[in-house]
């Protein structure tokens, strides 16, 4: 719509003669009559004085389609907010799901053994040295027992004991036993 159709719509709207509207913003009746007509156009101070007289904004009384603008970049801005918003909420449903998986992986780990199930060997032997008995158990976890072993005694039959392989320690140990005169069965 022409600017000239704008002052005549909204002069009507607004219940005003051309005389009343000139005279409210200090023209002739002629000049009103110009506008309207779009021979001429209203100067800057006169748009102002227009636009209050007949209370709409200096966009809306030159038709510029300001309101459409905006509705237009804040649809566009909304748009834009859902899809970050869309984007967060992958984001986070991916970072729970890494804890998750993090924490069931360590669950797991803690669990489940890191090395395949060895079978534990074990064996009791019954040694003597003058008078006394010993009975020595030995096994594959580093399992030692002698309870009327002496302190030194028990120390180095540690030291000869090769807890990989219990047939050998076992020799080791029946050896010293008769290196120092006893025996075992």
């Amino acid at each position: 719509m022409k600017l000239g159709d704008n002052i005549l719509k909204l002069r009507k709207d607004n219940h005003l003669s051309q005389e009343q509207l000139a005279e409210k913003i200090n023209v002739t009746r002629q000049t009103i009559s110009n506008w309207e007509l779009g021979e001429t156009s209203p100067n800057p101070e006169q748009l102002k004085l227009l636009s209050k007289t007949l209370n709409v904004s200096i966009d809306e009384l030159l038709d510029n389609d300001i309101k459409g603008i905006i509705e237009k970049r804040v649809s566009n801005t909304e748009k834009l907010a859902g899809i970050i918003i869309k984007i967060l909420k992958a984001f986070g449903i991916f970072i729970i799901l890494y804890f998750v998986l993090m924490i069931v992986a360590i669950v797991l780990f803690m669990v489940i053994p890191n090395e395949p199930s060895v079978e534990k060997i074990s064996s009791t032997m019954y040694c003597s040295i003058e008078d006394n008995e010993y009975e020595i158990t030995i096994g594959s976890d580093n399992y030692f027992d002698c309870p009327k072993c002496t302190k030194d005694m028990t120390v180095y039959l540690k030291d000869i004991t090769d807890w990989a392989n219990i047939e050998h320690s076992i020799e080791n140990i029946e050896k010293y036993f008769t290196d120092n005169g006893g025996s075992c069965k």
